[in-house]
């Protein structure tokens, strides 16, 4: 009955899926009907050349961005609570997010200060340096925090650690936006906003293949995720390596958010809410089924938030997390509530 019962959970997640997808390429500021967007995907009707520009230049690439970045932030933060055992822990708790923040801060707000020419004025190259900034800051904090992690043994010292270099980070940002020039600091405070419609199409393959390898690393994850949710010492006694089975998944956990915060900009609460709403939903913790159903939920959640970034009557879209956090905020407060509720009685 609760096979049944969670292959139908399943089944539903997947059918809002493929509807949110269709929808996604349906309605914006130009609707299209949804008998030309199938054939515009199955068959390459090219009729309505204004239409095929729009679906296959615009509207997939960010569709496709939306489901993998979902799915990449809700594995992400199953990972970090995991590996914490703390509720509140997500993608960005080890200052990985920041650290995509001050390469991208030190490429933007010093452009403009000390090159004279703010990059945001140099087009596709000054998009690619950006994204360059983002994956090297992101990848310097996380071989920061995976040699720290070795060296430091209680997950409290480290999640305490990893929130000091995340004040610091922002620290440096801010005396950066101090002495940069305005336009500079309003393409900083714009990529902060985080989009889903950032990447190119040329960029999205590669994008869509590097989230994809590391989901699949994360399946690998599923018995020590398992054996740590049982406590250090008898994961220990079960022969657990408690130094690399945390410093894989932290490592796999950090990989996700860098990628998506250097492709998409920080996108918040959908890596913190969506491992809740699993485990409220499917009532489980056997990661046997949140490492799929995550994927499936973030990539959902993830194609409404763009969906409603992007409702008719919109002029250009909604900052991504303003929707995110709109979402996810109460998401989060109700699963907590109700999780606790004996305990606030008292």
């Amino acid at each position: 009955m609760k096979q049944l019962a969670l292959s139908s959970k399943i089944i539903l997640l997947v059918g809002g899926i493929v509807l949110l997808f269709l929808l996604n390429l349906a309605l914006g500021s130009v609707s299209i009907p949804l008998n030309s967007i199938i054939k515009i995907c199955l068959e390459g009707d090219a009729s309505e050349p204004i239409w095929f520009n729009i679906v296959t230049k615009s509207r997939i690439p960010q569709s496709l961005t939306a489901m993998i970045a979902g799915a990449g932030l809700s594995v992400s933060g199953l990972l970090m609570q995991t590996v914490f055992r703390n509720p509140l822990a997500g993608p960005s708790v080890l200052g990985i997010s920041s650290g995509a923040s001050l390469g991208v801060a030190l490429i933007v707000l010093l452009s403009g200060s000390l090159g004279g020419v703010a990059l945001s004025s140099l087009g596709i190259l000054g998009e690619v340096a950006i994204t360059l900034g983002a994956i090297l800051g992101s990848f310097t904090i996380m071989i920061l925090i995976a040699y720290v992690s070795q060296r430091v043994k209680g997950n409290v010292t480290l999640l305490i650690i990893g929130v000091m270099i995340g004040y610091v980070v922002n620290a440096v940002i801010g005396v950066l936006k101090y002495f940069s020039v305005e336009e500079d600091i309003k393409a900083y405070v714009f990529w902060g906003l985080g989009s889903f419609s950032r990447i190119s199409p040329s960029q999205v393959p590669l994008f869509v293949v590097l989230i994809l390898v590391l989901l699949l690393l994360s399946f690998l994850l599923i018995k020590t995720l398992n054996l740590m949710l049982l406590g250090e010492s008898y994961a220990r006694s079960l022969g657990l390596n408690i130094k690399r089975a945390r410093l894989l998944v932290i490592t796999t956990s950090g990989a996700l958010v860098a990628l998506v915060t250097a492709f998409c900009g920080p996108i918040i609460f959908l890596g913190l809410a969506v491992p809740h709403l699993c485990r409220s939903l499917f009532q489980t913790s056997d990661h046997r089924i949140l490492v799929p159903t995550s994927i499936l939920l973030g990539s959902a959640i993830a194609l409404l938030c763009n969906l409603i970034a992007r409702l008719p009557g919109f002029e250009g879209a909604l900052p991504i997390n303003s929707v995110t956090a709109l979402i996810g905020a109460p998401v989060v407060i109700s699963v907590l509530f109700s999780k606790h509720r004996g305990e606030i009685r008292e």
